[in-house]
């Protein structure tokens, strides 16, 4: 048979398993100064790139993960979901020096034009940005001349991000749906 308790007994267990839980619990959150947090004076900075969406060929660097059944019966794609690992690089030739990469999601998710929503980070892997990132979400409607997403955060050099980039297509080959496009990213940062 369970033993009882009487309730002074239970009112003194139940402090102490607050008193004690109280002890070696931390906070999950504190407030930080900039000191703290090694600031300095915020930074302005201007990237130019050439992004290589190659979905077909022998070294695709897109491929398809999934799509609706009736995605290739609409005009825009709709229900398309790809994977990326993009070269990013100086020039718009494939040959031309490689920067970085361009890793991430984009899907078809508007029903009436082809409009992408990108989810995806700049990996960077030269000169001062090496081993940073820059990381994107936001709509990317293709068929317009210049498209503009949120840049929503970074790492390393880029940590506390915001800013834009814009999108220029510079090249398309619509029999194969590689596609060069031309990236200008304005980036704040500290």
């Amino acid at each position: 048979m369970a033993k009882i308790l009487h309730k002074p007994q239970f009112i003194i267990i139940i402090f102490l398993l607050h008193f004690l839980t109280t002890i070696h619990s931390k906070p999950f959150s504190r407030n930080l100064s900039e000191k703290q947090l090694s600031f300095k004076n915020e930074k302005q900075t201007h990237l130019h790139f050439y992004f290589h969406d190659i979905v077909a060929g022998r070294h695709p660097t897109a491929v398809k993960v999934a799509s609706a059944t009736t995605t290739n019966a609409t005009r825009s794609l709709f229900g398309l979901v790809m994977v990326m690992d993009d070269p990013l690089t100086v020039g718009p030739e494939p040959e031309s020096k490689l920067i970085g990469r361009a890793q991430g999601m984009y899907a078809s998710a508007d029903l009436k034009e082809l409009g992408f929503l990108m989810v995806l980070n700049y990996y960077f892997m030269e000169g001062e940005c090496n081993g940073s990132t820059l990381s994107i979400l936001g709509r990317n409607a293709a068929l317009t001349a210049v498209r503009e997403m949120p840049v929503v955060g970074g790492t390393g050099i880029f940590r506390f991000a915001r800013g834009y980039a814009q999108a220029k297509t510079y090249s398309a080959d619509y029999k194969s749906g590689n596609v060069v496009v031309e990236y200008d990213v304005f980036v704040l940062h500290y």
